[in-house]
């Protein structure tokens, strides 16, 4: 059945030789790189790609749909064809590899460390003594070092630090392992395909592992201190699955969410759409075994419904876990939040908070915040036929909930969502609604993005309602680096928001600053904040990243990273929009990515680290 819908999808590919790249682009892929869909990158991006990331994206990654049917030699054909470079010639340097390195220790978590996303409650806060920064520090930090990652546009792994070590992934399936204050690489590990998660470091078994999943279902133990593969386990064979929020790891499980491309395979006309359900599994962190697996859609896809082309309709579908879970340890729950769904009926448990038993998997408790929203990328498309009848908006939640403490005794889990709203609710009455506020428009790329953070006091979140504006010609568009939509429009989006955890009341907004003439700015931010005492950690589309003041918004700090670097691995690097993963900050030292090539976004490939020495 699959195998036939993908025949339509990708059509026939006639009579061409293999190692006719252009022709082979020209029938299969220009109707979505040059214009018919938004969020693929456009051919100058594709240029800054390395014709070994296209050939992983079109094998084991997001594109695996369009090359599933292709052979190995037109694979590599298109690959060096938008590329424009041969294979083999973006391997690692030997001066990247350390000459000596410390030993892993014991205990690595005896020293500065960030582990995974933003903590068990996710509230992406770092203690002043583990940040090893302070307020009156961060006016003083200076680059240390940039680390380029070879054959990428988009630099989107967060790192983890942990026994002086720095733990990164790569949208090129390379996991490095590296000195955290000299930037050299100490092991390499190559996954099935690219890794987009933060690293989470803990025990597996009697050794320390680092554990993350990449993009295709595949979830992974790598031994922290070699390298050595521990175990991998697929999570999701679903085609177009993808590990986008990181595993979170407790009491000897490793609980992983799974969210999809399948809404952007649904803009195919003859694509049967759409079958995906999000999930989170419970591995055993010693041996990657599947304790269990529960879905965010109870109900499984049914015949709804047939396109104007006579193609079968599914649902309900989506709902796909794109952030980490938040672990609640007092009531043994584990809770996430939601995406939209992709077809009609749009489900009861998309958009939502929910709450599952960490021991047995069992839904506790659902919360959905925005009912109705079904919506995949036909709905941008000429004739739209796979666009659900009832069109909602793609107001996702990409953010992590954070499990904070109230001053009235009650906790509360609060997350942003793409809406333009944050919402917190009771995760101890059902998910009960505490109060909701309105910071932005909102829209499928605006509203709140990544996450936010939290201190005893406040929520801190960055508003991305990013605008685009088309091009005056279709060339212009075809010529645009960026890609995406259009061009950004740099008078549009961004902002910085405190709001009291008790009642979401504001208590200060700081505008972004202008982005004058610069090319390819935009204010918007929509990477995920990071906190430390008194100052709260935001980067912006147009490549900036500010630190602000906790108590009046005041901008305390601000670098440029768009732009070349010299890079301590020898690797051609530059910065760009700063989006999806936000700063980690240990030890005296804020370690963030730079470049994301996609959905507009400026690419880059580079990781950053600064310091006070």
């Amino acid at each position: 059945m699959l195998r036939s819908a993908l025949l339509v999808v990708i059509g026939t590919i006639g009579i061409l030789h293999a190692e006719d790249g252009a022709a082979l682009y020209k029938q299969r892929c220009s109707g979505c790189h040059e214009g018919g869909v938004g969020r693929a990158p456009k051919p100058d991006a594709l240029k800054l790609m390395s014709p070994e990331g296209v050939q992983t994206s079109l094998t084991s990654g997001m594109m695996m749909i369009q090359g599933i049917l292709m052979t190995t030699a037109e694979v590599r054909a298109v690959s060096e064809f938008v590329t424009g470079k041969a294979f083999g010639g973006e391997a690692m340097p030997k001066r990247a590899f350390c000459t000596a390195s410390k030993a892993w220790p014991a205990d690595p978590f005896a020293g500065p460390n960030w582990n995974g996303w933003g903590g068990a409650d996710n509230r992406r806060s770092q203690p002043a003594a583990m940040a090893g920064l302070s307020a009156p520090d961060v006016p003083k930090l200076k680059l240390k070092w940039a680390f380029g990652i070879p054959g990428t546009l988009r630099a989107y792994s967060q790192p983890a630090i942990a026994g002086g070590r720095l733990f990164v992934g790569t949208g090129t399936r390379n996991v490095y392992a590296m000195d955290a204050s000299s930037g050299c690489v100490i092991w390499s590990f190559e996954a099935e395909s690219g890794v987009r998660t933060a690293i989470t470091l803990g025990r597996s078994g009697n050794r320390w592992a680092a554990y993350f999943g990449d993009q295709i279902g595949e979830a992974y133990a790598v031994d922290a201190a070699s390298g050595e593969l521990i175990w991998k386990t697929r999570v999701e064979n679903y085609p177009g699955a993808l590990i986008t929020g990181s595993p979170a790891l407790f009491e000897g499980r490793l609980y992983v969410p799974v969210s999809s491309g399948e809404e952007v395979l649904g803009a195919g006309a003859d694509y049967e759409c759409c079958k995906f359900r999000g999930s989170v599994s419970a591995l055993d962190a010693a041996t990657g075994k599947v304790i269990w697996k529960s879905y965010t859609i109870p109900e499984e896809p049914r015949k709804i419904r047939k396109n104007a082309r006579g193609v079968q309709q599914w649902g309900p579908s989506g709902a796909g876990v794109w952030s980490s879970p938040t672990i609640d340890a007092k009531r043994r729950a584990i809770y996430v939040a939601t995406g939209d769904s992709y077809s009609d009926p749009a489900a009861r448990t998309s958009d939502a908070f929910l709450a599952f038993d960490m021991q047995t998997g069992r839904m506790l408790w659902s919360r959905q915040l925005t009912a109705g929203d079904a919506f995949n990328v036909a709905c941008g498309r000429p004739g739209g036929e796979n666009c659900p009848e009832a069109k909602g908006p793609d107001v996702d939640f990409g953010s992590s909930p954070m499990l904070v403490n109230l001053a009235n005794g009650k906790r509360a889990l609060v997350a942003g969502q793409k809406s333009g709203v944050v919402h917190a609710v009771d995760p101890d009455q059902q998910g009960e609604v505490l109060w909701q506020v309105r910071i932005g428009h909102g829209s499928a790329a605006g509203g709140v993005q990544w996450g936010s953070a939290a201190d005893d006091q406040n929520v801190y979140v960055a508003l991305s309602d990013v605008k685009t504006r088309r091009p005056a010609s279709a060339s212009a568009a075809n010529k645009t680096v960026f890609g995406g939509y259009g061009e950004y429009d740099p008078s549009a989006g961004g902002g910085m928001f405190a709001l009291r955890l008790a009642t979401g009341e504001k208590d200060w907004q700081k505008d972004p600053p202008p982005c004058g003439d610069r090319k390819g700015c935009s204010p918007a931010q929509s990477a995920a904040v990071t906190l430390i005492p008194g100052v709260v950690f935001s980067g912006d589309l147009g490549g900036r990243l500010r630190a602000y003041s906790t108590k009046d918004g005041s901008i305390l700090w601000e670098v440029e990273t768009a732009h070349d670097f010299e890079t301590v691995n020898g690797v051609k690097a530059n910065g760009g929009a700063m989006d999806g993963p936000g700063p980690v900050i240990a030890g005296g030292m804020l370690y963030v990515n730079s470049g994301y090539g996609f959905n507009g976004g400026m690419p880059g490939n580079v990781l950053l680290a600064f310091s006070i020495e």
